[in-house]
């Protein structure tokens, strides 16, 4: 099972899905049976994740289990999937926060249970399938297809605003991926004229650049860069392109809230980090001021917005472009410790935002609003809920001993002594301040949410957490701590792969930096 254990991981959500549908057609058939069914799958999926752990792999082409195989020959493409030290944590991240959000849709879903639950089904297989895919074609394929479930998700079971919130979530990430697309056709036909074999597969394109058997001109790498990037850095979202999270996030349901942040958004710095890096170490350099100064802005931006926000949902919500901003710094830093701080803080991302968004949707069930004003002496009537929405809101601010202290002090002190980030100490002050401004938004959110005096009645009689809650958090929690006292655990499995990574971009196959002024004169003379 080892040798076909991603494939199986890609289709179990499917089949998920298929066995709700045609549960539905049986005689007797109840909605509410629909949860059980998905979350028996999750469960499975998270479990057989875990078998992803075993072996050891590094390097740029070097995965731990791989599967290659013939897909549509007429074109080169090929079904190739590889897990390494870069992906794997991402593909445990998807497996683990599908069950919870299975679970967190428990009493709030209620109207047409088996689509929702056939389509939480299909969008983990999307989500892993992006994670794991070595064929440009076969990554663009789960890469949209991840747009679909997610948009009905919004549109049908977010709030007063959901069709909007959708089909802007939807028109930002699809302009996006058809740039990419065009980057994907281009670099098919460039190796097939170098070669005279056109091909999809990243592992062949990234050792025919490296060999020298196809070069990029300074001015394909100029724009093929772009054109993977725009769809990345709307994905993450890197400001400006944030405009679209907000909406998303505020309208989404709880679990779409959920898998939107904790995962959605780390396709974006992963597909930077896997393709940007790997296949224009050049143009990576030469965009590196410009990514890093958009991410201090996003840092910085970020903080301030959510600052003001008078629902807790948005706050969080403007937060994950401060957070995110740290994950594209570290990127850029080009150096060891901040490239695994950066994949180290998707991870802490996914786990301390996610569970805020559990604790938002909680006290939603309960209220039916997310006004930060509407509450007040939560502690009182439910001890448990603010003793876990504390710890979390401490892990997103970044104290030491959770988790989010560990991957933003990798990523500001790599900051400080990278080649790539001009005026080092600047940077590194101004995205220091991200943490103090997260301190000022998350403390005061907690003051009038959860401490002083009760405010009204309706919140006096709230009932704190039941079994099924606390069960779907706990997990999290505890991640929260092991993930900030013992990191090394992580870090080791990644380690690899992500100098491998750093490696291309310190020594690139082309050995010319990218020159806009001289790009275009290149190309004429060529």
């Amino acid at each position: 099972m080892q040798n076909y254990l991603l494939t199986i991981l890609i289709l179990l959500p499917v089949i998920g899905a298929a066995t709700g549908v045609a549960y539905s057609f049986t005689p007797g058939a109840k909605e509410s049976h629909h949860r059980w069914i998905a979350l028996g799958f999750t469960t499975l999926a998270f479990l057989l994740s875990l078998l992803l752990l075993k072996g050891s792999g590094g390097g740029i082409n070097a995965f731990r289990i791989e599967e290659n195989y013939p897909w549509i020959a007429a074109v080169g493409a090929r079904y190739h999937v590889g897990v390494d030290g870069i992906s794997l944590w991402l593909v445990i991240l998807t497996t683990l926060l599908m069950p919870i959000s299975v679970l967190s849709s428990w009493t709030a879903i209620t109207k047409r249970q088996p689509t929702y639950y056939a389509l939480m089904l299909l969008l983990e297989s999307a989500m892993i399938g992006v994670f794991v895919s070595l064929d440009l074609l076969l990554f663009y394929l789960f890469f949209e297809a991840s747009l679909v479930p997610m948009f009905f998700l919004i549109g049908v079971w977010g709030g007063e605003r959901r069709i909007y919130a959708a089909v802007k979530f939807f028109i930002y990430t699809a302009v996006g991926s058809l740039l990419m697309l065009v980057g994907i056709i281009a670099l098919y036909f460039i190796h097939q004229n170098a070669t005279g074999v056109g091909t999809f597969d990243y592992a062949v394109l990234t050792e025919t650049l490296r060999s020298g058997a196809m070069a990029l001109s300074p001015r394909a790498e100029f724009w093929l860069f772009l054109a993977f990037a725009f769809a990345f850095c709307i994905k993450v979202p890197l400001w400006p392109l944030h405009t679209w999270l907000h909406d998303a996030h505020t309208e989404a349901p709880t679990a779409g809230s959920v898998i939107l942040a904790g995962v959605l958004l780390k396709m974006g710095t992963y597909g930077l980090l896997r393709f940007n890096f790997g296949l224009f170490p050049n143009a990576s350099r030469y965009f590196a001021p410009l990514m890093i100064t958009l991410a201090v802005i996003g840092i910085i931006y970020g903080a301030l917005v959510a600052m003001v926000q008078p629902d807790v949902k948005r706050l969080v919500a403007y937060s994950s472009v401060s957070h995110m901003g740290f994950v594209v710094l570290g990127l850029f830093s080009f150096t060891e410790q901040g490239m695994q701080g950066a994949l180290y803080q998707m991870l802490n991302h996914g786990v301390s935002t996610g569970a805020l968004f559990l604790f938002v949707g909680m006290i939603y069930e309960r209220r039916h609003t997310r006004m930060i004003s509407d509450f007040g002496g939560l502690v009182r009537p439910m001890p448990w809920f603010s003793t876990f929405f504390v710890i979390a809101s401490l892990s997103s601010i970044g104290l030491p001993f959770l988790n989010g202290f560990v991957g933003e002090f990798l990523i500001m002190l790599s900051s400080w002594t990278s080649f790539a980030v001009q005026h080092a100490w600047i940077v590194t002050m101004l995205a220091g301040t991200g943490v103090i401004w997260a301190a000022v938004y998350m403390l005061w959110m907690l003051q009038r949410v959860v401490f002083g005096t009760t405010t009204s009645e309706a919140n006096a009689k709230l009932l704190d957490l039941n079994a099924r809650e606390i069960g779907l958090v706990l997990p999290l929690l505890l991640l929260m701590l092991f993930m900030g006292v013992y990191p090394s655990i992580f870090l080791n499995r990644s380690r690899a792969s992500v100098e491998a990574a750093r490696q291309v971009i310190a020594n690139p196959a082309a050995g010319r930096t990218i020159n806009v002024a001289n790009a275009s004169k290149s190309e004429a003379q060529r």
